[in-house]
């Protein structure tokens, strides 16, 4: 399984930005998906995840800003930033877990100016 993320790029503070991962190859076994996002000089940190077994989970930060969907005829996972702020700059990777094992896709960097 190959992940692509893109979408990243420069915006406003107040801005939005939608960020896409595709996954090459079957979707069989797939569990888990998630975006991440880690800034300069920090941890690498969960953003949003869905489980198939445990629902969806939103870092405090950004419940009620960003949103996570997908298309499955297109194997496609979205990320809906809205009302973006300057902490929100970040390089942001996906991942998805597929038996059992964890597969991430390069990262996006979004930067977020006041």
């Amino acid at each position: 399984v190959q992940l692509q993320a893109s979408g990243g790029g420069l915006v406003q503070a107040g801005g939005s930005l939608r960020l896409s991962c595709a996954a090459s190859g079957s979707p069989f076994g797939m569990t888990d998906i998630g975006w991440y996002r880690q800034a300069p000089g920090k941890q690498r940190e969960l953003v949003v995840g869905f489980s198939s077994t445990g629902g969806t989970n939103f870092a405090d930060s950004v419940k009620g800003r960003f949103a996570i969907s997908r298309d499955n005829a297109k194997n496609t996972v979205y990320l809906q930033m809205n009302n973006l702020k300057p902490e929100d700059t970040a390089v942001y990777y996906c991942k998805i877990v597929q038996f059992a094992k964890n597969y991430w896709g390069k990262g996006t960097q979004v930067t977020v100016s006041s």
